[in-house]
């Protein structure tokens, strides 16, 4: 190709790609979530896509890709056109720790993904049947000691397993993974007493508790939750340092064009910024985080580093 063909593509690639983003969106914006109905990261999108829609007069639909760890998810993403009408609305697992629990992925959640905006963050409520014997978490930590692999707990995705295990360490016990597709399933699983115990968002936990089957040991947070005040925190219990949070963020393809991906996190912090959305969140046990695209990088990278040491001090072998 000559260098005025290749001056004349430049050219109308550098016009194109704010012509899109004036036109954008043309079709239904579609937000792709790994996880079923009922967790935090569905009711989040579920939000958002609605407050979406009627921001921008455009049809926002939401997509359950559960399963997989994720992957069934962020590869949808990824085998679609990258412009701008598939999001990938990424949880903690999805967006970090699947580094650290697989030796290879279908993607690069760096390289292959353009964080747009966090969405939410929520902390994490460690749930047991409602017959448990177990009466508070000193209770379970002490029947786990005596019978090191007996009790076994329930992981909605990657992210709990390891906040699990970090608790396992915490606590000096063993117990033992059960994976699950998503959290909603993890508390059921709970409620039947197919399990002993599981860690799982504060939406997830809030709805379970609803239903009687289950009760709350503990909430991994600083303070007591709003909508839980009887419950303790981790750190009341003795867990000194057992704080962690899921957390859900938007992306779309690294190679969007960058003016569409501006244009979506733009319209995001709008709502975010809406009293309505702290309102929305709060009722279920969630908080804002509306951090942008460089922020939510560093976070990302941030909680990769973190996860992979949790992975290896609790010596879990990549899959």
């Amino acid at each position: 190709m000559s260098t005025a063909a290749v001056v004349a593509c430049l050219a109308l690639t550098a016009w194109f790609a704010p012509a899109a983003a004036q036109e954008f969106p043309t079709r239904p914006i579609k937000f792709v979530v790994p996880f079923p109905p009922g967790s935090g990261t569905d009711a989040t999108a579920r939000y958002y896509a609605n407050e979406l829609s009627k921001l921008t007069s455009h049809p926002v639909v939401v997509e359950n890709k559960p399963g997989g760890s994720g992957f069934i998810a962020a590869s949808s993403v990824l085998n679609g056109p990258a412009d701008g009408h598939t999001v990938l609305i990424g949880s903690t697992s999805t967006l970090a720790t699947n580094v650290a629990l697989f030796r290879t992925l279908p993607y690069d959640p760096v390289k292959d993904f353009a964080p747009l905006s966090m969405l939410m963050g929520s902390t994490v409520i460690l749930l047991v049947p409602q017959n448990s014997p177990h009466k508070g978490i000193t209770d379970l930590i002490n029947d786990a000691q005596k019978r090191p692999g007996a009790l076994n707990y329930a992981a909605g995705a990657a992210s709990y397993q390891l906040m699990s295990e970090w608790f396992n360490e915490m606590a000096h016990i063993k117990t033992t993974h059960v994976p699950y597709k998503g959290a909603p399933d993890a508390a059921r699983a709970v409620m039947s007493g197919e399990v002993d115990f599981t860690l799982v968002d504060t939406t997830t936990g809030l709805s379970a508790l609803q239903g009687g089957k289950v009760r709350a040991l503990a909430v991994a947070s600083n303070q007591r939750l709003k909508n839980l005040p009887e419950v303790p925190t981790a750190v009341e219990s003795g867990l000194r340092d057992f704080i962690t949070y899921t957390w859900v963020g938007a992306a779309v393809p690294a190679n969007t064009p960058q003016p569409v991906a501006a244009k979506l996190t733009a319209w995001i912090a709008q709502i975010a910024e809406r009293p309505r959305t702290r309102e929305f969140l709060e009722k279920t046990g969630m908080e804002v985080m509306p951090i942008g695209p460089a922020e939510f990088r560093k976070f990302q990278q941030e909680n990769i580093v973190l996860w992979k040491r949790v992975a290896q001090s609790a010596n879990i072998e990549p899959q």
